[in-house]
């Protein structure tokens, strides 16, 4: 799965998603991680209410699962979930590479059900319908 770090030094979770300088993508998985891309983003990111420049940013980060931010706003909050991107909040600065090998332990033990929902995007939805009851009518 693609997981995207909102980050001002390429090297820490440490910006707002809006303001954010850069948008760094790594792929993980139980067995590793690497880096796939940085998505770098111009100097005029102050608050402005500008909404148009976040979707620079949501169609840089179309195909991840997870965005980690420093902050985030609630409508650009909304359009992250909307396109089934789940976003994480980090309370202070952590640096990415640290955060990848916790995702990663998790990821080989049983990931919380928001982590399982996350591991699904972009696949196919299987259902087992022998556990579900019969309704009667």
């Amino acid at each position: 799965m693609k997981v995207a770090f909102a980050t001002q030094d390429q090297q820490r979770i440490d910006a707002h998603f809006g303001w954010a300088k850069h948008l760094a993508v790594y792929e993980i998985s139980p067995e590793g991680y690497h880096f796939v891309q940085d998505f770098g983003f111009g100097e005029d990111l102050a608050e402005d209410g500008n909404e148009d420049k976040l979707a620079p940013k949501l169609d840089a980060i179309r195909d991840c699962a997870i965005v980690y931010v420093a902050a985030i706003g609630g409508s650009a909050a909304a359009r992250v979930v909307a396109t089934g991107i789940h976003p994480v909040k980090v309370t202070t600065p952590e640096p990415i590479l640290d955060v990848l090998a916790k995702l990663q332990d998790v990821l080989k033990g049983t990931p919380p059900p928001w982590l399982r929902k996350a591991l699904m995007k972009g696949q196919a939805r299987a259902f087992d319908f022998e556990d579900d009851e019969e309704v009667k009518s």
